[in-house]
């Protein structure tokens, strides 16, 4: 059915039952100015009165058949700039973004009374527009109108946590009333009705003000009264849910909201949503709240302000994409299903191809050379006299040995950082050598080892060594050569100089390799006391450095062969000699680099969610990349670990700076050390404690020496490559993407001055050579012109530790270049009746103070998860025929999410996204 959408644009005085502005949008536009029954004008809208300091609201309605809904309400200014005329075609590229509008008390207060006064204009003109007979009378449809968009009605269950149906729901009551004869519990009812254990406090009240209603004493019910609960809260309709959040508000049921009620359900909110912040303050909002719509200071407010407060939701939602596009682009994502194996094979195999061709060639050469040795050794000994004795046991050993002594050389190259670093910065092999996956390739090679280990030792131990013991006297006369006299137990072998090493080195590399998995080095497996040391962090770093005895120890098991006895037949020093003199290099300029440009202490933080913050002075000659990491020693701590950060300055900052989360016993103590030292914050400052230094004045003795090493390429410090970038933090993986805003905002500050000056340069005549070239270079090199940052955490407090960035970022970027999007995750996704308390008073607190209630900056926070689908969409709309540059820093799990996405969009739409992932 035709869909016509209705602006009201009226002030008080402008409002008489004949006589409106009108302007109707539908498949044309059309102004209507004077009495609706009269005239229809097809000019453009034009809000006129005859006095310009009355106050304007428009109210846009969508009218179908008899039907009219609320559409919005906006102050007139506000619609009236707005570019009406704007072309479709822009639109439908995406660019028309919803613009954020202030939340005026002046329109809250009239808006309520102004629909009042058009409501019964609008019916009359729903039935004219439509040519309706008289008799139709038009009904007001709350169900269809965009103001839910906000709550989507004010749910209160979210597929997440069980909105189940009423059979699940009467099958738990079941479960629960099994012993108490049928009644159900008031402390039961949120796992009755599905809802998790967080929201039991909510559930709580949710229960009561039901009761409330239904005038039901006691806390139990019988389930023809939940039935009847059940009912109501999951009722689609906006009017019914409005009024259980409304009954849950009024706890006296008296129909009148009072400030300590809102102050009550506000601290209800933030423990439900776990916000520790919002609930020490929830007196001050609670006042917000009265104060804008209860301008009249009556003590109370009435449900209808309570629904104008509701339908100016939040108003920073970044939809606004053609949906005809979004359409057309999801249906073009749908994957498509080939029959044919084969062609769906090749069609995989392609896309993998495709997306993994770097790490495909430099898997395949190693796999080859490694095949290559094998063979060479099997072939070898296949004509030698040692196979009329030991078989193909003695060839596959001496294969696995082979590939044995090349892969316990290579496996030190991928952790040579600086070297890496070098061949990144300064050479083009990172076109094809993937420098990014150093860590990975590091642990396939690990695993390489363990299995060539294996076969090595078995193949001896279970099978040449018994043929040896068992060999008759004629076929062990081509043995005695190597071995003497035919030995009488297996003790010969194992006493021998190659028996001793060789069991050593399988233990000590079954330690380093059991310690460095992912459940022994992040601690997830407990163990009892004092074994428990044997999990962390300093476990898997000590225990790695074992590869000292072992790589000595191989060295000796290689000279002593049993079936080699010329020098130049014993390779396995050949193998090991230039990786290790590499790698003693790299440990010998960390050494050096370290004390020969020592760092001064300038400030100290702790914040919330156990993360230190330290910013330290900039050694001489320091340069760096905005995304690159170093590493840091304390010796107070422990004088041979050093741990990798991202550093969060940026390179033209005059300090440098880190961001530490407790995760380990490393910092865990590091973070203790500084604490010690601290003091509470004074003036408002963030963080629970703090130390500063004046600038000249060296850092106290008190203060724990720091020693850092770097900087070290990572895969961030690439971005400048792109012009468009999606930077994604999971907590504290977001510490270099902190570094990069700042980067970029800097960049853009340079290149503001550098136009300035060329413009001052044109009118003065002066040598353009004023502007240094290093900075031109850099600004020349410098392509990124639009970047979306995602900034992931669970706690309220997290935004503590980058809260000034952001501010600074949000003020500076005067071009627009930075979208911020800060996403609390303990928070209800919007439109969950949970969170909706903290979706108003995030609009109204914005609106008035101009700060964020849950992040406490200038950003506007989201709440839940971001749906990364839609983000790689709408940057996909809004940048055709880009390549963007996705990175990534935080926990795993996201990993292969954001990945498949950038190679789905990559496939199937005109953006190429490149995904990029931190390790350390």
């Amino acid at each position: 059915m035709e869909t016509d959408k209705v602006g009201v644009c009226s002030s008080p005085s402008d409002l008489h039952p004949h006589e409106s502005n009108i302007e109707l949008i539908g498949s044309e536009r059309v102004s209507h100015s004077g009495p609706l029954n009269k005239r229809v004008s097809r000019k453009s809208s034009k809000f006129n009165s005859s006095d310009e300091e009355q106050d304007y609201v428009e109210v846009t309605m969508d009218i179908q058949g008899d039907s009219v809904s609320l559409h919005s309400v906006k102050p007139a200014a506000a619609a009236s700039n707005e570019n009406i005329g704007e072309d479709e075609n822009l639109i439908l590229l995406g660019k028309g973004m919803e613009k954020k509008r202030s939340f005026g008390a002046s329109v809250v207060r009239s808006a309520s009374i102004r629909m009042k006064q058009v409501s019964q204009e609008l019916k009359r003109f729903a039935s004219l527009s439509k040519n309706a007979a008289p008799s139709r009378v038009a009904h007001f449809d709350r169900n269809k109108s965009a103001a839910v968009h906000a709550l989507k009605g004010l749910k209160f269950f979210t597929k997440t946590d069980g909105g189940a149906g009423w059979v699940q729901v009467e099958k738990q009551f079941d479960i629960l009333t099994a012993s108490s004869d049928g009644y159900l519990h008031r402390s039961l009812f949120a796992k009755c009705i599905g809802m998790n254990k967080e929201s039991e406090a909510f559930a709580g009240e949710l229960f009561d003000a039901l009761s409330r209603r239904r005038e039901i004493q006691g806390d139990s019910i019988n389930k023809a009264q939940l039935k009847d609960f059940w009912d109501q809260i999951s009722d689609q309709s906006f009017d019914s849910r409005l009024r259980t959040f409304f009954d849950m508000v009024d706890k006296d049921a008296d129909g009148r909201i009072t400030e300590e009620e809102i102050k009550e359900i506000i601290c209800l909110s933030a423990t439900t949503n776990k916000l520790s912040n919002l609930q020490k303050q929830a007196e001050e909002y609670a006042a917000l709240i009265m104060e804008e719509l209860d301008p009249d200071d009556t003590g109370f407010i009435m449900l209808n302000n309570l629904e104008m407060l509701l339908l100016h939701g939040p108003s920073h939602s970044t939809r606004g994409d053609s949906k005809y596009l979004s359409q057309m682009l999801s249906t073009k994502l749908k994957p498509t299903y080939i029959e044919n194996p084969i062609k769906r094979w090749y069609r995989e195999t392609m896309y993998f191809l495709k997306d993994n061709w770097q790490r495909s060639w430099v898997l395949l050469l190693w796999i080859g050379v490694m095949l290559g040795l094998f063979a060479y050794k099997f072939v070898q000994y296949r004509r030698k006299a040692a196979y009329e004795v030991m078989g193909h046991c003695v060839c596959m050993a001496k294969g696995a040995a082979e590939t044995l002594k090349l892969n316990m050389a290579i496996i030190l190259l991928p952790v040579c950082r600086n070297t890496i670093t070098w061949l990144r910065n300064k050479t083009k092999l990172g076109i094809a050598v993937p420098f990014d996956d150093n860590l990975n390739f590091h642990k396939v090679i690990a695993v390489a080892v363990a299995i060539a280990v294996g076969i090595h030792g078995i193949y001896h131990l279970a099978c040449d060594f018994p043929r040896l013991l068992h060999a008759d006297s004629e076929k062990y006369k081509l043995m005695q050569p190597f071995f003497g006299d035919q030995p009488q137990n297996y003790w010969f072998f194992v006493k021998s100089w190659e028996g001793v090493t060789g069991i050593i080195m399988v233990v000590l590399m079954a330690i380093a390799f059991t310690l460095a998995s992912p459940w022994f080095r992040r601690g997830r497996v407990k163990l009892p006391k004092p074994l428990d040391s044997l999990t962390g962090f300093n476990a898997f770093w000590y225990s790695h450095h074992l590869f000292i005895i072992v790589y000595a120890l191989l060295i000796v098991h290689g000279i002593k062969l049993y079936l080699s006895k010329e020098w130049y037949k014993k390779t396995t020093w050949m193998y090991l000699a230039i990786p290790i003199i590499i790698y003693a290099l790299e440990r010998l300029i960390r050494a050096l680099r370290s004390t020969i440009k020592p760092v001064r202490i300038l400030k100290v933080a702790v914040y919330p969610g156990n993360v230190l913050a330290l910013h330290m002075s900039k050694p001489q000659g320091f340069r760096y990349k905005s995304g690159q990491y170093m590493f840091v020693n304390c010796a107070a701590v422990s004088p041979f670990e050093w741990h990798p950060f991202s550093i969060t300055s940026a390179p033209g900052d005059d300090y440098l700076s880190v961001h530490i989360r407790t995760l380990g016993d490393w910092t865990r103590s590091l973070r203790a050390k500084f604490s010690e030292v601290c003091q509470p914050p004074n003036n408002g400052k963030s963080g629970l404690l703090r130390a500063e230094c004046l600038p000249g004045v060296n850092s106290p003795s008190t203060l724990p020496k720091v020693l850092i090493d770097g900087p070290y390429g990572a895969p961030a410090q690439d971005y400048k490559q792109y012009e468009v970038v999606l930077l994604v933090g999971l907590g504290i993986g977001a510490t270099p993407m902190i570094s990069i805003l700042k980067d970029i905002v800097n960049n853009f500050k340079a290149m503001e001055e550098n136009e300035g000056s060329t413009i001052e340069e044109g009118v003065s005549n002066k040598s353009p050579r004023s502007t240094p070239q290093h900075k031109k270079s850099n600004l020349n090199n410098f392509k990124t012109r639009k970047a979306y940052f995602y900034w992931i955490t669970r706690e309220q407090g997290s935004f503590d530790w980058f809260k000034g960035v952001m501010n600074e970022v949000a003020e500076d970027d005067h071009r627009g270049v930075i979208e911020l999007h800060n996403y609390c995750t303990s928070v209800y996704e919007e439109g969950d009746a949970r969170s909706a308390l903290i979706a108003m008073l995030q609009s109204l607190n914005h609106a008035k103070n101009g700060v964020d209630i849950v992040s406490g900056t200038r950003v506007k926070s989201h709440f839940a998860k971001p749906n990364w689908r839609s983000v790689y969409k709408r940057i996909a709309l809004n940048h055709s025929q880009a390549r963007v540059g996705v990175f990534y820093c935080g926990p795993p799990a996201l990993t292969k999410e954001l990945r498949q996405l950038s190679s789905d969009f990559s496939r199937n739409t005109t953006t190429k996204y490149d995904f990029h992932k931190e390790n350390f």
